[in-house]
């Protein structure tokens, strides 16, 4: 019997549109199976998702993949936020996220917050009831806003320790040390340090560690900033660092380094030779401009499906991800932006 067939009271009613229940009635399954079968085929054989796949089509059934979701609060649905989509340093964080998301059949969002606090609550406060999760990429909301977030969805943090909420952090202890033991058997006996967001956590933990490093080393560290952590936040810096340049730079971020090297070649400044330039994250433009950028390389793509295989967890068991965030390591890439001091001054 067709679905036209089916439930025809009168001549000229609507046939009613078939439901879950009446295609697992039809297939002889459960109407959970019918669900996953549907949304999550790799939940079940694949002998019964085709069964039930084409009995579906058969009885012209179509799935709303929100629906039941709404009521249930499972939409396989996960959200990513990121403080700017237009930041390459994103990108690797989405492809391991969606991956990991994909792989357990869930569907993943992004949320683009503009580097905006208020931007982030309010594009969340919307998506809540159609997503199951939220993975914090460089959040720059408060730590309560987030704790109230996640007293309502499980919630997991990139670059960020939130007291009571997972996390996956990157060793910015040991990058520092190592931007500054670089620079210093270089030859640099100062350096300064170009801040990012002001909101950012990661900020004030690198800021933080390259002063003790450089306490450590016996090198001296200013700072200047904050800046926006883009090139154009790098030309604004380098208009700051008018007069004599340091000889040696390290960056919040790559791009606000790559700003930054690109305006003092402009100004007739030779990087190397003139000022050494160190940046964080290793996005792809930092192999690209010339010379090539050294920076502190992040394993991006692992760091998202980290934090995509939190969430999943925390959904299951939140104690299982409970505890301090996990740290992912961190390594030097050498290029072109960093040579000897060449010249007298400070150092």
């Amino acid at each position: 019997m067709t679905a036209a067939e089916r439930a025809v009271p009168g001549e000229g009613t609507p046939a009613k549109p078939p439901t879950i229940y009446d295609v697992a009635k039809a297939a002889g399954v459960a109407a959970s199976t019918v669900s996953r079968a549907l949304t999550r085929p790799g939940r079940v054989g694949a002998a019964t998702a085709a069964h039930v796949r084409q009995v579906a089509a058969d009885m012209g059934y179509k799935a709303n993949p929100l629906g039941p979701g709404l009521r249930t609060g499972r939409t396989s649905m996960l959200a990513l936020v990121v403080s700017d989509v237009t930041n390459p340093f994103y990108a690797e964080i989405i492809r391991g996220a969606q991956s990991a998301a994909s792989e357990a059949g869930f569907i993943l969002v992004l949320v683009n917050a503009q580097e905006s606090g208020r931007i982030e609550r309010e594009n969340l406060e919307r998506a809540l009831p159609t997503i199951e999760g939220v993975i914090l990429a460089g959040t720059r909301m408060s730590d309560s806003a987030i704790g109230v977030m996640a007293k309502q969805r499980p919630v997991v943090v990139l670059n960020r320790d939130v007291p009571g909420v997972p996390g996956v952090v990157l060793d910015n202890a040991e990058g520092a040390r190592a931007a500054v033991e670089h620079l210093v058997s270089l030859g640099h006996r100062s350096l300064t340090y170009v801040a990012g967001p002001e909101a950012s956590w990661v900020d004030g933990v690198r800021w933080h560690n390259l002063r003790q490093a450089a306490a450590d080393l016996g090198c001296r560290a200013t700072r200047t900033g904050p800046r926006a952590p883009t090139v154009a936040g790098g030309r604004e810096a380098a208009d700051a660092l008018r007069g004599t340049p340091p000889t040696a730079i390290v960056a919040y971020n790559d791009q606000l380094a790559i700003g930054l090297m690109l305006a003092l070649q402009n100004r007739g400044v030779r990087v190397p030779e003139d000022t050494s330039i160190v940046g964080f994250d290793n996005v792809y433009p930092a192999q690209i401009v010339t010379p090539g950028l050294t920076t502190v390389a992040a394993p991006l793509r692992a760091q998202g499906r980290a934090a995509a295989n939190a969430l999943l967890a925390a959904r299951e068991n939140p104690e299982a991800v409970a505890g301090k965030p996990r740290t992912l390591p961190v390594k030097l890439v050498v290029r072109g932006s960093t040579g000897p001091v060449r010249r007298t001054g400070d150092r």
